[in-house]
């Protein structure tokens, strides 16, 4: 075999050695950002049912005070007033 040929042989087999590392690792590395983007869903998912819960408690005690206190708007406030004058 030839100087070059050698040459051309080992800087092919170097050459797809290099490519196989590097596909591999942009493979991990997508893996790991996939795997990331679903953690950030649920924790979305969780923080979304979490403001859900504390909607739902809101309203409820919103309709339990409705029911103890009289809620009158500013309009009425303000024709109440008028009213009265």
């Amino acid at each position: 075999m030839s100087r070059a040929s050698k040459l051309t042989l080992a800087g092919s087999t170097a050459l797809a050695a290099g490519i196989v590392v590097f596909v591999h690792y942009a493979q991990q590395s997508e893996k790991a950002a996939m795997h990331a983007g679903v953690i950030r869903d649920i924790e979305q998912q969780r923080i979304k049912r979490e403001r859900q819960a504390d909607f739902e408690m809101q309203r409820a005690l919103e309709e339990e005070y409705r029911k103890v206190q009289s809620v009158s708007d500013r309009d009425d406030l303000k024709n109440a007033e008028g009213k009265a004058r």
